[in-house]
This record gives structure tokens, C-alpha cells and sequence, in this order.
């Protein structure tokens, strides 16, 4: 069996337009996303449990836009729209993967702002290395279990009535519209991983950043106050856009679905976000840009001026 994706639209001119503008895209994310790695990987000073988390991130990103971005780049430069049903299968198992890794690793980046400011004395010792490694092994494990329970559910739906998938990739949503066997069970597993990867870890982020805002209120310095917010503060935009896009795209019931807008939201978090993500800590984080430069002189990317 075999599914076809419709893809973002059908005029053959925008869609070679397309193409190149997601290739640059794709090759931007995956360019900034190694680099911030390898800056962290190279710089002492970073060796933080912040910053470890910010490359368990990228690392996400990559794979996110990488298990997308491709197909969607097949499809737009050859018109050739088909994917086979294990394929189908496999890119809605590793891309859910991706999307539960990267929920829960930005609640716990936000946990550890909250720590940092608002129990310096104690930072160390909860987010000492033992308990990082634990916390980044443990978000990749449960993303890939969730993913291997909706992967598995989904294996065992028929899709006689139609193979025309409304998207540009296989997700859960478009797939459930398309089958024509009983979808409860499935749906029921979506909504309890919605409330427990997606309100749950929402309502940690927002509580993590309720208390860090009435910390930072409390110091009575404006130079204490800028520098405190601006330690979390690049983590703050990529939160507020990754948790809006994803809740509004799978946090609603089945029935209000409208796959036409669905899949231009959900650029958002499979396109944009992976390429927007390292260039905000470029841009605002003040250590990461001092590293990035250092990076940079050291590896003679850029030639040194001469006397």
C-alpha cells in the first residue's frame, strides 16, 4: 500500500520556488544547529548544564528537519508524491519522537533557569552531571516510547476508503482523518500524551518562569535585573513559539481539525523552528556569541587581519 501527500500546493512554478527556499532553510538549520554544538563542545566555559541541554536541543533539530524536510524537498523538485505505508509509518514514529524529545527537554531547560536564579546556592548540586545525563537519556526514552506506542496504533489501521494524505508528511492528525477503521483507541492515546507531554510540560515551563520572574522582580538592582532576565531570556522566545504552535496543532479534539491550516502551522515546528532556535542563542546569548567567536579565530574560519 502506498500513501500520496498533496503537499503545500500544485502550481509547478511556486513549488520549484519552494524548493530552493526549504533547501536553503535545511541547510541553514543543519549548518547553525552543528555549530552551536561544536562551539559548546569547544569552549570551557559552557560546559554547563544549560548549555549541555542546548546540544541534546540541537541535536533534536537536526534530527526534527531532517526526518521532513527531505521528502518534502523529493516531492516539490520531482512532483513525485508517494510514500509507501511502512515509510508513511516510520516518519510518523521518528517524527513524534523528536516532538516529545524536544517538549520535555524544554521544560527541563526551563527547571534549570529556575534553579539558577532562583536557588544559586543548591544549582549545583540538583543539576550536578549525574542528574543531567539522567534528564537527557530520560527525554530521548520517553519520546521514543511515546512514539513506539502511536507508531504501533497506527500499524494496526485500514485506510480502504482513500490514500490521499492531506499534509506533507505523515503525522497523526491527517492519518486518523484517513482511516476507515475505529480510531478511539489511537485517539485516546493521542489526547493522554497531549495531557501528559504536552499541558504537563507547559505547566512546568510556565510555573518554572512564574517563579524566575518574581525572583528577578525582587532584585532590587536594574543591573541585576537585566542580567538575570537575559540568562533566560533566549530560552523564553524559543519556548513561547515551539509550545504555541504545537498546542494549537495537536491539543484540540479530533473534530476541529482543519488540515489546510493545520499544515502551515505545523512549518512552524517542523521548518522554522530548527533554523530559528540556534540563531536566537547566536543573537542573545552574550556567552554563546563570545564562544562562537573564539570558536571561530581558533578553527581560522574567518582569516586574521594582518598587521
Amino acid at each position: 500500500m502506498e500513501f500520496i501527500l498533496v503537499g503545500l500546493i500544485n502550481s509547478t512554478e511556486l513549488q520549484t520556488l519552494l524548493f530552493w527556499i526549504f533547501t536553503f532553510i535545511y541547510a541553514i538549520a543543519l549548518t547553525f544547529n552543528c555549530l552551536l554544538i561544536f562551539t559548546i563542545c569547544n569552549c570551557r566555559n559552557l560546559h554547563t548544564p544549560m548549555y549541555f541541554l542546548l546540544i541534546n536541543l540541537s541535536l533534536v533539530n537536526i534530527f526534527s528537519i531532517s526526518v521532513t524536510t527531505p521528502k518534502l524537498l523529493q516531492a516539490l523538485w520531482t512532483q513525485r508524491k508517494i510514500i509507501s505505508f511502512y515509510g508513511c509509518i516510520t516518519q510518523v514514529y521518528l517524527f513524534i519522537w523528536t516532538l516529545g524529545t524536544e517538549l520535555l527537554l524544554l521544560s527541563f531547560m526551563a527547571f534549570d533557569r529556575y534553579t539558577a536564579i532562583c536557588h544559586p546556592l543548591q544549582y549545583t548540586l540538583i543539576m550536578r552531571k549525574e542528574a543531567c545525563v539522567c534528564i537527557a537519556v530520560g527525554a530521548w526514552l520517553v519520546g521514543m516510547v511515546n512514539s513506539a506506542v502511536h507508531a504501533g496504533l497506527m500499524l494496526k489501521l485500514s485506510f480502504r476508503d482513500s490514500n490521499i494524505i492531506n499534509h506533507f508528511f505523515c503525522d497523526v492528525p491527517p492519518l486518523l482523518k484517513l482511516a476507515s477503521s475505529d480510531t478511539s483507541i489511537n485517539e485516546s492515546m493521542a489526547f493522554a500524551a497531549d495531557v501528559i507531554l504536552g499541558i504537563f510540560n507547559c505547566g512546568l515551563t510556565l510555573m518554572s518562569y512564574f517563579f524566575i520572574m518574581r525572583t528577578i522582580f525582587r532584585i532590587r538592582s536594574t543591573e541585576g535585573k537585566k542580567k538575570a532576565f537575559s540568562t533566560c531570556s533566549s530560552h523564553l522566545i524559543v519556548v513561547s513559539f515551539y509550545f504555541s504552535s504545537v498546542i494549537y496543532t495537536y491539543i484540540r479534539p479530533s473534530s476541529v481539525y482543519s488540515l489546510d491550516k493545520d499544515k502551515l502551522v505545523s512549518l512552524l515546528y517542523t521548518v522554522v523552528t530548527p533554523v530559528l532556535n540556534p540563531i536566537i542563542y547566536f543573537m542573545r546569548n552574550k556567552e554563546v556569541k563570545k564562544a562562537l567567536k573564539t570558536f571561530v579565530a581558533k578553527s581560522h574560519l574567518i582569516p586574521a587581519p594582518q598587521a
